[in-house]
């Protein structure tokens, strides 16, 4: 049987002795992709790879900072409670004070 081969499916399996590849008419000229580079795909794996091993630092770094800054408000939180605490402590040892006054002065 004397079949021609397909892309998929060639006569031999040699590139060699295949034949090249040209671009159909309804194809406009030079609309082929660039052959593809292993160079590019190899740096970019590596580039994953690294930027894979560093997600757990940034996760890392991520959360302290949330933490840090939970802590900072629950500080300010903390340290508003006080000041109100205070100035309502303050605000009836001056009640007292004027009571004091005023029995002193009705005397």
């Amino acid at each position: 049987m004397n079949a021609i081969g397909t892309i998929d499916r060639p006569v031999t399996h040699d590139p060699k002795k295949q034949a090249p590849m040209t671009s159909s008419p309804s194809e406009p000229q030079g609309s082929a992709t660039r052959a593809v580079t292993t160079i590019g795909a190899n740096a970019s794996r590596q580039n994953r790879t690294r930027e894979m091993q560093l997600i757990p630092e940034a996760l890392a770094r991520a959360h302290m900072h949330e933490r840090l800054r939970e802590a900072e408000a629950e500080r300010q939180a903390a340290r508003l409670v006080a000041a109100r605490r205070m100035q309502r402590r303050a605000e009836r040892v001056s009640m007292r004070a004027r009571r004091a006054l005023a029995m002193a002065v009705m005397q």
